[in-house]
């Protein structure tokens, strides 16, 4: 069973996540790299930090359920920051990857660059 007060974050991520797909709306003249960040920041180095959070701290378990709702809700923040680019994907990274790379970078621009392919040629 997951420590409950992790489930809890789990469910307010997930809950943000599917707040975030509902609200999104393509921008009109891509890219809109401010809110592009906001999701990075916002949510997906969020979802990130709380895998790595769980795993460092007495390396909490985390039920199936809700190890796919984090990575689920990582992998749509993932999308909503390439749809910010005009761009159409299916995130399907794991959040292990995506964790790795955040602590090898400590940028999330740079592993969403890295796990999105997206912008394809940032300066």
């Amino acid at each position: 069973m997951t420590d409950p007060a992790l489930a809890g974050r789990i469910d307010d991520l997930a809950a943000s996540a599917r707040r975030d797909r509902d609200d999104f709306s393509p921008p009109a003249d891509p890219p809109d790299e401010e809110r592009a960040m906001g999701y990075l920041r916002e949510g997906f180095g969020q979802a990130v930090w709380c895998y790595v959070d769980a795993r460092t701290n007495g390396f909490d378990h985390i039920d199936p359920d809700d190890f796919s709702a984090l990575e689920g809700a990582m992998n749509g923040w993932l999308e909503l920051y390439a749809a910010c680019y005009g761009y159409d994907i299916q995130a399907d990274t794991t959040i292990r990857k995506a964790a790795e790379l955040l602590l090898e970078t400590h940028n999330v621009r740079d592993a969403a660059q890295v796990l999105t392919h997206v912008p394809r040629n940032r300066p």
